[in-house]
């Protein structure tokens, strides 16, 4: 088994509001080996996003404030970098990308000079013609087509989907052994989702980078992920490989969120949502957070009064899940899984 290049141990990050403490990341765990693809999933407010702002240091702080934990990559603790530490490795070894180009994007500069910007910051003494060069050879990886005349043009000229390519460019300027990209295809419509899906499918074949994709959109876990880590109000419940997930689910989380999903081959009238709504964060229920909707809780003590722990299943090697009951879920595959062999 190689060395993790992240690293992630006992992660807590809270929210100081007028109404009290917001506890965002609750004690989360976990490893992202090289050039595999980790897929976060969850409902909005379940953390997935902060976790990872959070070991860049792109939270506001205040009001945000890392309580506990460590986020070691490549041998060095992220939490403990100073500013202008993390700043060198911000769109060096580890890049983001976010879900929402326009806003990312400055409107008033040319999109090429954008891309440029991200070599230059880390690499100053590179010659302008060498840069310029670089971007429109990441323009052209990504789709973008006529790259060369693209690279002149504003924000406003591309379309959201080549936005979303330009900022994947972006991201990738520098070679990272680290992406990050949070829900990426959220503001677009399907037809162009499927296109950027495509694109971050390519790059990380040419770059062989560790990804990490924040989603709420289970099909692109299918799609493009290797591990599963599913969360919810601040803490991880599930995890294990993609193919055991969706085939082998232990979690009544993630079987309501995969059964919530509309299916192509079944004829229904109605979508299944998962019942009542996600809890408060400054006030959570006791024991599992997930008992008030949970179909298997059923009033059962454990479920109210006892935090479940992290645990190995009856899966397999590297499957765990936070639930008292998770053996009692054998058999009971979601809708959403295939046969094993279906396409």
């Amino acid at each position: 088994m190689p060395e993790p290049l992240l690293s992630i141990k006992n992660l807590a990050v809270e929210f100081k509001t007028d109404d009290g403490i917001v506890q965002a990341v609750d004690d989360i765990s976990y490893d992202v080996f090289p050039g595999e693809t980790v897929g976060i999933v969850g409902e909005s407010g379940s953390g997935k996003s902060v976790s990872t702002l959070s070991i860049l240091g792109l939270i506001p702080q205040p009001p945000g404030r890392i309580v506990s934990g460590e986020a070691v990559f490549k041998g060095r603790d992220l939490l403990k970098l100073k500013k202008k530490e993390l700043q060198r490795l911000r769109g060096d070894e580890v890049a983001m990308v976010f879900q929402d180009p326009m806003t990312s994007l400055n409107p008033v500069l040319r999109v090429g000079n954008q891309v440029g910007e991200a070599i230059k910051a880390h690499y100053p003494k590179e010659s302008d013609d060498k840069v310029k060069e670089r971007v429109i050879e990441l323009l052209r990886l990504v789709g973008v087509p006529n790259p060369d005349v693209r690279y002149t043009q504003y924000p406003h000229e591309f379309s959201g989907g080549m936005r979303q390519r330009a900022m994947i460019a972006m991201a990738i300027a520098n070679s990272p052994s680290l992406l990050i990209a949070d829900e990426p295809t959220t503001a677009l419509d399907v037809t162009i989702q499927a296109q950027v899906l495509e694109v971050l499918k390519t790059v990380q074949e040419e770059t062989d980078a560790a990804t990490i994709l924040i989603t709420h959109d289970l099909g692109i876990v299918a799609e493009l992920c290797e591990r599963v880590l599913v969360m919810y109000a601040g803490k991880i419940v599930e995890q294990g490989d993609v193919h055991t997930i969706f085939q082998n689910p232990r979690h009544p989380y993630t079987i309501g969120l995969m059964d919530s999903l509309p299916k192509l081959t079944e004829d229904e009238d109605w979508l299944r949502p998962i019942p009542g709504q996600p809890p408060s964060l400054i006030n959570r229920p006791s024991g599992c957070a997930f008992h008030p909707r949970c179909f298997l809780s059923q009033g059962r003590l454990p479920c109210h009064t006892e935090v479940p722990p992290l645990r190995s299943t009856d899966v397999g090697e590297g499957h765990l899940s936070a639930c008292h009951f998770a053996e009692e879920l054998v058999g009971r595959r979601s809708k959403f899984a295939q046969p094993v062999g279906a396409s």
